[in-house]
């Protein structure tokens, strides 16, 4: 019992020291970080607008599904600040509509990838063995099929609105992942504290979600920056496939199909739909750079 006694608090508390100066450098990095504080404004920015949609339609006077055909095509103006599409409808309210879905589908979709990933990940670390042999086999079996693909085919069986859409793209692609986490995890389970841990009889389970999972919040945190992106696009392209986004809802996928048939005769509804996933996508690969090299201890200690 004085074992268990001392070495109990001992862990723990240098467990948090280690995390606070952790976060503390890191977050000392990223104040000199210019590129990535912009980019985590311009995301900033992006997710206010597309929760304001509504109302910066209503105070605009212009409205994302209401047709008026005599303003068909209509180039960018004061009235329509990005123009209208074939329907008439404003397309700058559409792409405020469009950010809401695709945002929320994107970051949805790589919560589940993350979730799913870090758990089976660091469960294959933990439990080694056969758990670690099954896990190997179910990754090198889902990484064998390509993955634009195996999206395309339960796409294509299963129909599903934005929600459905989000789980759809986390479930088939948690494998990247899950393959890092379980590489960190491993290195973590070599360390004394865990050894320690399993000296005092802690189960595989309690080393799993309170000694090696807190310790894998840094590379969870770059994944989900990156898998946010990546997630966009696939939604993106599968709205422009028709098999992601359907009607009455929008994304900036689903407006880039629409678009297609009219680049010639109206280049501003490819043009706002395609630069807003490119900036967004580049934004959020560029945070997830800057949260790596921030949370990179050697980094830290250089700075």
């Amino acid at each position: 019992m004085s074992v268990r006694a001392e070495l109990l608090p001992t862990t723990a508390a240098e467990s948090n020291v280690r995390m606070r100066g952790l976060w503390g450098d890191a977050a000392s990095h990223l104040a000199h970080d210019r590129l990535t504080l912009v980019a985590i404004a311009i995301i900033a920015v992006y997710v206010a607008l597309a929760l304001l949609a509504d109302a910066i339609a209503a105070m605009l006077n212009v409205s994302p599904t209401r047709v008026d055909l005599p303003h068909r095509f209509e180039a960018p103006s004061a009235l329509h600040l990005l123009g209208t599409d074939e329907f008439g409808r404003d397309q700058l309210a559409r792409l405020l509509q469009g950010a809401r879905v695709s945002l929320g589908v994107g970051g949805a979709a790589a919560l589940v990838n993350i979730a799913v990933g870090a758990t089976l990940g660091t469960a294959a670390a933990v439990y080694a063995g056969r758990v670690d042999d099954a896990f190997t086999w179910l990754v090198n079996t889902m990484r064998s099929i390509p993955g634009l693909f195996l999206l395309l085919i339960v796409a294509t069986i299963f129909r599903v609105g934005p929600a459905g859409l989000a789980l759809v793209i986390g479930l088939t692609s948690w494998m990247g992942p899950s393959r890092l986490v379980r590489g960190q995890a491993l290195e973590a389970r070599s360390q004394e504290y865990v050894a320690a841990a399993r000296a005092i009889g802690a189960t595989d389970l309690r080393i799993m979600v309170r000694h090696i999972l807190p310790n894998l919040v840094p590379i969870i945190s770059v994944l989900v920056g990156i898998d946010v992106g990546q997630a966009i696009l696939r939604e993106s392209a599968l709205s422009y496939l028709g098999l992601g986004i359907q009607p009455p809802d929008s994304s900036w996928g689903s407006m880039l199909t629409n678009a297609q048939s009219y680049f010639s005769r109206a280049p501003w509804l490819v043009i706002a739909p395609g630069a807003a996933i490119t900036l967004v996508v580049w934004c959020l690969y560029a945070i997830g750079d800057g949260l790596r090299d921030a949370l990179d201890p050697r980094i830290a200690r250089r700075g």
